[in-house]
C-alpha cells in the first residue's frame, strides 16, 4: 500500500511539499494541473514542470540532511469534458477533440512517470455540500450536507453559494469558467437518461483505454459525490450495481476505480467494505474517510477514527492489508481544527487543511501496520530508517 496526500499546486494550497514531506509514511502526492479546464491540452512542459517540482528537493534540504523523496505517480484530476458525458458539442468543443486531448494527456503523463489518473463522470456539478465549515460538538468545523437545503435550493443559488467559498483557490468541478456556462450545461442534459449516459461512458472509455495500456496507467474514476440524483441529472456510478456495470464496459485493468469510501459510502443502504473487497482487483487508488449519517438524510466529514462516524475505517484497512493491497491510499476531507478556524481560515479550502488529514495518514497505517502485524506479513520501512 502507497499512502499518498492531496496537493493544489505551489501558490494555490496553503499545504506545503515540505509539510507532506514530513508526515510519516506519505510516499506519493497526488497532483493536477488545476489551472486547465475540462477538455484543455495538457502539454508536456507543463506536465515535466509539476512532476519536477514534487519530485525533487532543494540544494538547502539537501545540505541539511533531507533524503526522503516525495514521487509524483498520482494525478487527480484529468477532468472529463461534458461534451463526452453527452456525445455531442458543447461549450465550442466536440466530443472527439476533447477525447483526442484527454488520450494525449495519458500519453504524456505516462512518459513523466504517472501510474493513475483519477476522473469522475458526474453531470453538471461535481462534488456537493451545503456548509464549508459545519461546526462539530468538539469545537472543529467540517463540510456538512444538509438534504432539506439541497431539496429547496436551485441550481442558481447552489452556484451563489460555492462561488462564496472560491475566494481564490480553485475547487475542482466548481471553475468559475464552468459555472459560467451552466445554462448551456443544463440545456443540453435536458432528457439525457441513465443509459444515455453508460452509452457515451463506453465510448469514451473504448477510446481512451487503449492509450492508457499502452502508457502504463490505469484510468480510476471516483464514485458520484453525494451517491445519489442531484436536481434529477442521472448520476451512473453511485451505487454497487453502478460500479460493477463501469467495470463491465470495457474488461481492461487499465479501466478500473477511485474507490472513495465516503462518496460511495455518502449513501446508507451501501457497504463499504464489501465493496473494498468485491472490487479489490480493479482498485487503483482508494479514499478512506469517514462521515456520520443522521436519520433524516443528513451526513457530516468526521475524524478518520472509526467510532467518529458512520464508515467502517476499520474493517477498510483490514479489508486491504488482508488482501496485500498494492495500490494508492490517501485521506480525504479532514475536518477543519486548531488555527484553520481562527488565523488560518481565509487562506483555508474547505476540507482540505493540513492537520485533520495528516493525523488521518496515522491512524490509518496504524490500522494497516496492526493488521499486516497480526498476519505475520513484513511493515513498510519508515523515511528515518532509510537514508543515512
Amino acid at each position: 500500500m502507497k499512502m499518498s496526500f492531496r496537493w493544489y499546486g505551489e501558490g494555490n494550497d496553503q499545504v506545503s511539499l515540505d509539510d507532506i514531506r514530513e508526515i510519516p509514511g506519505v510516499e506519493t502526492v497526488v497532483w493536477s494541473l488545476h489551472h486547465k479546464q475540462a477538455g484543455e491540452e495538457w502539454t508536456q512542459p507543463e506536465i515535466d514542470a509539476e512532476v519536477a517540482k514534487i519530485t525533487s528537493t532543494s540544494p538547502e534540504d539537501t545540505a541539511r540532511g533531507v533524503t526522503k523523496k516525495l514521487n509524483a505517480e498520482v494525478v487527480e484530476s484529468v477532468n472529463v469534458h461534458e461534451s463526452i458525458k453527452l456525445g455531442k458539442d458543447i461549450l465550442g468543443v466536440t466530443r472527439d477533440e476533447a477525447i483526442h486531448n484527454y488520450q494525449t494527456a495519458i500519453t504524456r503523463l505516462g512518459r513523466a512517470g504517472v501510474k493513475v489518473i483519477c476522473y469522475n463522470f458526474m453531470p453538471v456539478f461535481d462534488w456537493l455540500r451545503t456548509d464549508m465549515f459545519h461546526t462539530l460538538p468538539d469545537g472543529s468545523t467540517a463540510l456538512f450536507f444538509e438534504k432539506k437545503v439541497v431539496d429547496e435550493l436551485t441550481p442558481e443559488s447552489l452556484i451563489a453559494s460555492m462561488e462564496g467559498h472560491i475566494d481564490g483557490l480553485t475547487l475542482p468541478g466548481w471553475e468559475p469558467e464552468r459555472l459560467a456556462s451552466f445554462e448551456e450545461i443544463r440545456a443540453a442534459y435536458k432528457g439525457v437518461t441513465r443509459e444515455d449516459m453508460y452509452t457515451n461512458y463506453k465510448y469514451f472509455l473504448d477510446a481512451v483505454v487503449p492509450y492508457a495500456e499502452e502508457a502504463g496507467i490505469r484510468l480510476g474514476v471516483h464514485p458520484d459525490d453525494p451517491a445519489f440524483d442531484i436536481f434529477g441529472w442521472p448520476r451512473v456510478v453511485s451505487r454497487k450495481a453502478d460500479l460493477a456495470r463501469v467495470l463491465s464496459l470495457n474488461d481492461s485493468p487499465a479501466n478500473s476505480l477511485t474507490l472513495c469510501l465516503g462518496s460511495f459510502g455518502s449513501n446508507p443502504d451501501s457497504d463499504p467494505v464489501d465493496a473494498v473487497k468485491t472490487f479489490m482487483d480493479r482498485i487503483v487508488f482508494s479514499h478512506v474517510r469517514n462521515i456520520k449519517h443522521f436519520p433524516n438524510g443528513d451526513f457530516t466529514e468526521a475524524g478518520h477514527r472509526v467510532t467518529e462516524g458512520s464508515i467502517d475505517t476499520v474493517g477498510i484497512m483490514r479489508a486491504y492489508a488482508d488482501a496485500d493491497y498494492r495500490g494508492y491510499i490517501r485521506p480525504d476531507h479532514g475536518r477543519h481544527i486548531w488555527d484553520e478556524n481562527t488565523t488560518k481560515r481565509a487562506e483555508l479550502r474547505p476540507g482540505y487543511g493540513l492537520y485533520d488529514r495528516a493525523l488521518g495518514t496515522q491512524y490509518l497505517l496504524g490500522c494497516w501496520d496492526t493488521e499486516r502485524r497480526v498476519l505475520g506479513r513484513p511493515l513498510e520501512t519508515g523515511a528515518l530508517n532509510t537514508g543515512r
